[in-house]
């Protein structure tokens, strides 16, 4: 579990093994379903270094491929990881999408 703070509340997320060097992490927020792929986003901060802490770049945030096209699917955040703040940061939805705003 990582956990950040934004505005003095603390928030966490639970994490996947991304492999050696990173950390996976499926998140949701207020933004989805509006600037952002309404199912959730992804990324893969680095597994801490010696100084034990996580960088969460939230820039780095991605659309699962789920929001490319209708023949792949995609894990859904956990309930724990839809965060109540809104994420403005990483990549926003995707307006040819089979899944695209209306």
């Amino acid at each position: 579990m990582l956990s950040f703070e934004i505005d003095g509340k603390i928030y966490t997320l639970d994490v996947l093994d991304g492999g050696e060097e990173a950390f996976f992490v499926i998140f949701g927020d207020r933004t989805n379903g509006e600037t952002t792929y309404g199912a959730g986003r992804y990324m893969y901060p680095e597994k801490p270094g010696k100084d034990n802490k996580v960088i969460l770049d939230f820039n780095k945030a991605f659309n699962p491929p789920c929001a490319f096209t209708e023949y792949a699917t995609c894990p859904l955040p956990p309930p724990q990881n839809i965060l109540d703040i809104r994420i403005t940061a990483g990549e926003k939805a995707y307006d040819g999408g089979p899944h695209a705003r209306p």
